[in-house]
């Protein structure tokens, strides 16, 4: 199952320590993220992060990088302009 979310990550350095998190409480977890247009209002200029596993838990998810002090939801299909 794969998921993916966005969030207002606005650096690498921030990106690379969530999934470390994520990384160290879900040992199963394969994580990447994309930097992508930060200049833009959320939730058009996001950072995606995505995570694959047999089962994943969306809102423990949710609830560790927030507890962080970032916004993270579900990437939904919507067109930006």
């Amino acid at each position: 199952m794969i998921e993916v979310f966005i969030t207002n990550i606005k650096s690498e350095q921030e990106a690379k320590k969530i999934t470390n998190q994520l990384k160290k409480k879900f040992k199963n977890l394969v994580i990447d993220y994309d930097m992508n247009e930060s200049d833009l209002d959320f939730p058009c200029g996001h950072t995606v992060i995505r995570v694959e596993t047999i089962a994943v838990n969306v809102q423990q998810i949710i609830n560790i990088i927030q507890n962080q002090g970032i916004v993270c939801k579900i990437m939904k299909d919507k067109i930006c302009s």
